[in-house]
Order: C-alpha cells, then sequence, then structure tokens
C-alpha cells in the first residue's frame, strides 16, 4: 500500500529544493513528516479532513502547523484538505450549520437568508449583512468543529480499518503462494 501512495505523493527533495521552504526546512523535512505507515496515514487523513474545514485559505496552513504538531505524514494531510474546493464548501457549510443549531437549541432556528440589497444604501445593507453573520456564528462555527471532528474521527477509522483490510488480505495471499511453492504440504 505504500508503494501505490508514494507514487502520487510530493518527493522530499522538493521542499529542500524550495526557496520559498528553506527557512524552515530544519521543521519540514522531520522524518516522520514523510515517513508513510498506517498510523501517520491514518493520522494524516484525520488532519485533513479537519483542517479542510477552516474558513479560508488557512487550510493548507493550518494542516501543515498540525503535522508538525502530531508528526503525521505532511503530503497527505495537505492533498485530504482538497475535500474542500468551490462546489463543496456551501452544502458542507449548510451542514454544519444544521449540525450547530441542532447542538444548541434542538434544530429550533431555522436558517435564514441573507437580506437583500433593494431598497438600501450600502451602509444600511452592510449593517444587515453584519447582524445577519453575527446570527448565524454560532451555530455555524459549533456546527464547523463538530462536523470537522465527526470527519476526522470517520477517516481515521476508515484508513485503519482499510490498512488493516489490505494487509491481512496481502497476507492470506503470500501463505496461499508459499502454500503453493510447497506443494501443499503443511510446515
Amino acid at each position: 500500500m505504500k508503494r501505490k501512495l508514494r507514487r502520487y505523493l510530493p518527493r522530499h527533495d522538493a521542499v529542500r529544493d524550495n526557496r520559498w521552504l528553506r527557512p524552515f526546512a530544519s521543521t519540514l523535512l522531520h522524518p516522520r513528516l514523510w515517513y508513510l505507515n498506517r498510523r501517520s496515514a491514518a493520522g494524516a487523513i484525520a488532519v485533513g479532513l479537519f483542517c479542510g474545514l477552516v474558513p479560508g485559505p488557512l487550510q493548507m496552513l493550518s494542516a501543515a502547523i498540525a503535522c508538525v504538531l502530531f508528526r503525521v505524514n505532511l503530503p497527505l494531510a495537505l492533498i485530504a484538505t482538497l475535500y474542500t474546493n468551490p462546489f463543496t464548501i456551501v452544502p458542507l457549510y449548510v451542514l454544519a450549520y444544521g449540525i450547530g443549531s441542532w447542538a444548541i437549541d434542538g434544530g429550533g432556528h431555522a436558517f435564514a437568508a441573507p437580506p437583500e440589497m433593494v431598497g438600501m444604501d450600502i451602509a444600511g445593507w452592510s449593517l444587515a449583512l453584519a447582524d445577519w453573520m453575527a446570527g448565524l456564528g454560532k451555530p455555524l462555527a459549533l456546527g464547523l468543529v463538530l462536523l470537522a471532528s465527526g470527519l476526522a474521527l470517520t477517516g481515521y477509522l476508515l484508513v485503519r480499518i482499510s490498512w488493516r483490510a489490505w494487509l491481512v488480505r496481502h497476507w492470506h495471499r503470500r501463505l496461499a503462494r508459499n502454500a503453493a511453492r510447497r506443494g501443499n504440504q503443511p510446515p
């Protein structure tokens, strides 16, 4: 499984030779950030799924910081953040808002549409938009944390289970091959 994943991940040399990353080379070139095993892959997927819901363009930066803190595979975590994109971010945020409003008051808080600018000047509309965003703040923030935690836990468990299943399958195939070579003689 490692060989298959390594084909798609960036090489260690690419970071070392990058002039923008050179000041951080001592931190980013730590061997555990590039080593790929069951634990580091599962942790990297969990970090990537959690940090994928960080608002704004800070997803990969927060994933890189979390990888350094938890010593999990850096490239895999950065790739895992890409599940949020212009097509998926709105449904994910609506789902997070729903989860947050359910957690706060049992789902009694309905989603309100943003204020329309019709009949308002820019200052009045800006104030109305700020009030609307403040109303979404608590449910959305709590929902993002809950959704990100749920996705991270699910991703971690799925990677661990999948990796284990792959190892068991590979082990059984190797046993069958060895038995065939010996002519089905018991050990």
